[in-house]
């Protein structure tokens, strides 16, 4: 099995897979958007790699971070998510933020990958949080702050803001508060970032 490659990146496909040749040998690895986006043709790049094979191919998907692959792995052991939906949801949300949601139990960030639906993100919550390394909530007090992030997050979703800026947003300001004051700071703070 293959588990990680170094060498030169040959191109780059809109597919989001790229040419990563290895001594003389090239490899076509699936990446996520965003290392998609950080590797351009000519450059040296290391990527820890899962070796996927089924009965009919054999799949090579690529990281630029160990923890995305722990995460990847973590995803495509839970019913229902093949490589490709794992993709997406770290496409969507990177290994922290991906704690962070299911931590707060909120599916409206997982309905923000391609593919999930609600039901799909009320499943997810409930089989990753067995597979995911998560912080322990102390009290009942920190479960409804959780529950005021994802009503946030909704709204901001409702706006038309994307989800790197939500997370981004929503990262900067006190979890504890109200979800009527998170929302006035986020829409406040997101305006700032736009002027």
């Amino acid at each position: 099995m293959i588990g990680s490659l170094r060498g030169e990146v040959l191109e780059r496909s809109l597919d989001g897979t790229v040419l990563v040749e290895v001594g003389g040998v090239g490899y076509d690895v699936h990446v996520t958007e965003r290392t998609l986006a950080e590797l351009e043709p000519g450059t040296e790049v290391f990527l820890y790699v899962h070796h996927h094979v089924t009965e009919t191919a054999e799949s090579l998907f690529g990281f630029r971070a160990r923890d995305e692959r722990v995460t990847f792995n973590s995803l495509i052991k839970t019913n229902g998510v093949g490589p490709t939906l794992a993709m997406a949801v770290l496409a969507t949300h990177p290994p922290a933020a991906l704690v962070d949601v299911v931590a707060n139990d909120d599916a409206a960030a997982l309905t923000l990958v391609p593919g999930v639906g609600k039901k799909t993100a009320e499943r997810l919550l409930v089989e990753l949080r067995d597979r995911l390394s998560l912080p322990v909530l102390e009290s009942s007090g920190a479960a409804s702050s959780g529950s005021a992030v994802a009503e946030v997050r909704e709204a901001l979703a409702g706006l038309g803001y994307g989800g790197d800026e939500i997370r981004d947003v929503l990262r900067d300001l006190p979890s504890d508060a109200p979800s009527s004051t998170l929302l006035r700071d986020a829409l406040k703070s997101l305006g700032a970032r736009r002027a």
